[in-house]
Formats: structure tokens, sequence, C-alpha cells
């Protein structure tokens, strides 16, 4: 990850381009709300009828692709993937945009939409993160366990992807750093250039703390204020370990496969 901790130089005014400071106070803003979905999904049991494709014989699809498959075509209707932050799982037959497209700055070189990772999201959340974030059991809530699942895999995948923006006001504060380790399709060094220890464990200690105060079961008992973790909604280390084994990862992933094509 980027050291946007240890730095914040800002763009010319004016400018279309990202700063560091703004890419970075975007990340943290995203903490939020990966934080608040995985904690509202928690609520739910894993009801694990909704993601097993054996359920609708006829589709031969669970439950849990059809309801993101439809949502997305409705979010398309309204626009939502216009936006270069946005990247749908299925975009096959994607419907146009109701209304005229919005203009967005153009932050990001054209080889940018090519770079896309959500089917890993996609396996890492249903298959890794899902069963140990939810506990077993049904509810028979799919409706609403679904659109939980959505809204966690959007703001994964929209944080994940972000590593574009990471990358470029990487590259464009040092661009001569970068072009010789593309130019040579350096994949391990382009990692190393954008791996910061310090600050990947300031992250995963912040969205921990982030956890344990948005998922903190109150009561008007002061002395249950700051207990034991079984006190939390969403146990605080596994939010830390999702940014350590995968966000992390993943979103430095995004960053080296947008630079190596960020020449051409």
């Amino acid at each position: 990850m980027a050291s946007f901790e240890a730095s914040s130089r800002d763009e010319g005014e004016g400018s279309n381009q990202t700063s560091l400071k703004t890419v970075r106070e975007s990340l943290i803003r995203q903490e939020d709300s990966i934080v608040f979905s995985l904690i509202e999904r928690a609520r739910h049991p894993y009801n694990a009828a909704a993601y097993d494709n054996s359920s609708l014989k006829s589709s031969g699809s669970s439950l849990a692709e059809i309801f993101v498959r439809e949502a997305e075509h409705l979010h398309a209707k309204a626009g939502r993937y216009d936006n270069p932050e946005e990247i749908p799982f299925f975009s096959e037959d994607l419907p146009l945009p109701l209304l005229p497209p919005y203009n967005y700055p153009q932050v990001l070189h054209p080889v940018a939409a090519s770079v896309n990772i959500t089917k890993t999201i996609w396996n890492m959340y249903f298959n890794e993160l899902l069963p140990i974030l939810t506990t077993k059991g049904d509810d028979g809530n799919y409706a609403s366990t679904l659109a939980l699942d959505l809204a966690c895999l959007q703001a994964l995948s929209r944080r994940i992807h972000y590593g574009k923006y990471v990358a470029e006001v990487k590259f464009r504060d040092a661009p001569m750093d970068y072009s010789s380790a593309i130019h040579d399709k350096d994949r391990e060094a382009l990692m190393r250039m954008l791996t910061f220890e310090r600050v990947e464990e300031m992250v995963k200690q912040r969205v921990a703390k982030k956890a344990m105060v948005f998922g903190q079961q109150v009561t008007l008992e002061e002395d249950n204020w700051g207990g034991d973790t079984l006190n939390y909604k969403v146990d605080p280390t596994l939010i830390s370990r999702l940014y350590s084994d995968w966000i992390i990862p993943l979103t430095k992933v995004v960053e080296v496969e947008y630079l190596l094509l960020r020449l051409d």
C-alpha cells in the first residue's frame, strides 16, 4: 500500500488530478463503509441456501448470483457504472443509463477499464470471508441477507479497485522511478515500491479500532463499555485480518496490474 499517511502533497489547483491527500481521505472513508456493511451482514446467520447452485435447478445459478445480476441491471440504469470507481461483477448485457451520463473527471489512464479482479473478490467474499463472518444457521431472510451481501461486495470492490487511483497518484509523484520497472515488466520491483509495512500496520490497527467503536454492544451500564471481544457485533481482529489477508494484498495486485499498462 502506498504511503498516504506520510505524504499529502496536493496537485495544482483546478487540475483534474487526484492528490495523495484526497486518495488517502477516500480510503479512510471507505473503511467506514466496509466495517458498517460487515457488521450489518453479521446480524444474519450464514443462510447457505442463498448460495447453493442446486437450490434453483431451473437456472443453474445461486440465488445470490441472480440477486446481484438483477441489482446491477437496475444500478446500471441509474448510471452507477458510469463512475470509474464502480465496477460491476456481471458486466454482460448491462442496460444503458436512463439519464445523460455525468461528466466524471478523467483521472485514470484509459487502460484502467481493463484492470478488473471482481471474480477474485467474489470468490474471496463467498468462499473465505462469509463463512467466518457469520454464524451457522438459517433464518430464512434471504432477501435481507443478499441485500447486505451486495453492499459488502460493492464496498470491497470499490476499495480494492481504488488501487488504480493509488497507483496513478504514486506514478505521477515519481514517474521516472516507476517507468523503469514498468518497461522491464518487473512485478516484484513494483510491489516493493508500493509496499509500506508501517502504513499497512497503521491501517489494520485503525480498522480494528473502528470495528470496536462501530460494533460495540451499547448498554446503560457504564462498566460494560470497553468489554472483551464477546461484546462486539463483529470480532475486531477479523476486520484487521480482512485487510491484512485480502484487501491490502488485492489492492496492491490492482496497483501493479494498472502500472504495467500505464505507459501503453
